[in-house]
Order: structure tokens, then C-alpha cells, then sequence
């Protein structure tokens, strides 16, 4: 493996990117199932009534289950917004629209509620492709997540959603890298 963090973590995206696309449906679907029940059993252990969480893409570890049955229950839930300045922006997702966002991401259609929303939640819920022993996240390579969290004065916990094959003894680190409190996997959640 080469030496340089940015080239370790291209090649360990691309590894991860592949094996996703490869997943076959009924281990999606059952994943899916483990997501759901390991993110609503968190909220149940962290008492959270109002979250952040991304809005999955296909290849994803699939959310949208679980944030139907946060929003049944009315927990308030926002969901970031891309913007090209390397920020993000929030929504609550009031109509049933879903929009594309900036690099393949999408969000509920709404009012975009600004990059200082997110100060306001309980707990967030984020992407990653992979997460270490240490609680280290490797993202998709844009620094969204990085920044808002690393600009946070008051953060409230963070959890990574991955699968299990996603949760290895360590990822290439740099500087500006933000960890998390914890991962979220189909078949456990795990606090750092």
C-alpha cells in the first residue's frame, strides 16, 4: 500500500465502492432490515427527539426505513443539503419531493434551513465507507462531514452507518479527518 493517506484512501473508496455495487439484493435487503432496527434501538439508548441523517443512495446502507418509522414517532429529522462551497445546508424535508444534490447525493425537497441547523439535534447519523477500531472515518472523499462537524462548538454524538465488512482496524488518517462517537451496522452498534 503506498504511503501517501489521500492515495491509500482512493484505493480503499474504489475497494468499497466495487463491493457494494456487488452486493446481491438479499443481502441488501437483509441489511437493511439490521440498519433499521440497530438505528431505531440508538435512538431508543440515546433518547434523541430530533436527528440528522443522510438520505440513502442505492449502493448506500439503506436509511430511508428508518426514517420513516423516526418521522411516524415525530422525532424531527434533517437531512444535509450539498452546497459547491463545501458546506452543508439542512432541511427538514417537508414535501415528498426528493432532489438531487451536488455529487450524486439527494434530500428531501424544502426550506433550506442553513449550515448552523445541525447545532440544534441530538444525534447525527452519518455516511461513511469505512470506520476503525479507533473510531476514525474514512468519507467519500468531499470533507462535507469533516468540516461540519469539526466547526461544531456543542456536538452532539455521531454515528457512522456501515457494513459490517466496513468496520476494519484502521483507515489512512489526515489532518483535517473528523472520528465518531460510534458505528452503526447491521448487526451491532458500537461506541467509541
Amino acid at each position: 500500500m503506498p504511503a501517501d493517506p489521500d492515495v491509500q484512501k482512493r484505493i480503499l473508496r474504489a475497494e468499497i465502492r466495487e463491493r457494494r455495487r456487488n452486493m446481491p439484493a438479499h443481502e441488501r435487503e437483509r441489511a437493511t432490515e439490521g440498519f433499521t432496527a440497530r438505528l431505531e434501538e440508538l435512538v431508543g439508548t440515546t433518547g434523541a427527539e430530533s436527528l440528522s441523517c443522510f438520505l440513502s443512495m442505492p449502493t448506500e446502507p439503506n436509511t430511508r426505513p428508518f426514517v420513516e418509522w423516526a418521522e411516524a414517532r415525530g422525532i424531527r429529522v434533517l437531512f444535509p443539503v450539498t452546497r459547491e462551497d463545501g458546506l452543508l445546508d439542512w432541511t427538514v424535508g417537508e414535501d415528498d419531493t426528493v432532489e438531487a444534490g451536488l455529487f450524486g447525493t439527494s434530500h428531501p425537497g424544502g426550506e433550506l434551513l442553513g449550515p448552523m441547523a445541525i447545532n440544534d439535534v441530538d444525534l447525527i447519523i452519518i455516511p461513511a465507507a469505512a470506520i476503525d477500531a479507533t473510531g476514525m472515518r474514512l468519507g467519500w472523499g468531499r470533507g462535507f462531514f469533516d468540516k461540519t462537524l469539526g466547526s461544531m462548538e456543542k456536538c452532539p454524538p455521531v454515528y457512522a452507518v456501515v457494513f459490517d465488512s466496513e468496520f476494519v482496524e484502521q483507515v489512512p488518517r489526515e489532518v483535517h479527518d473528523q472520528p465518531v462517537n460510534g458505528v452503526v451496522t447491521p448487526t451491532r452498534i458500537i461506541a467509541f
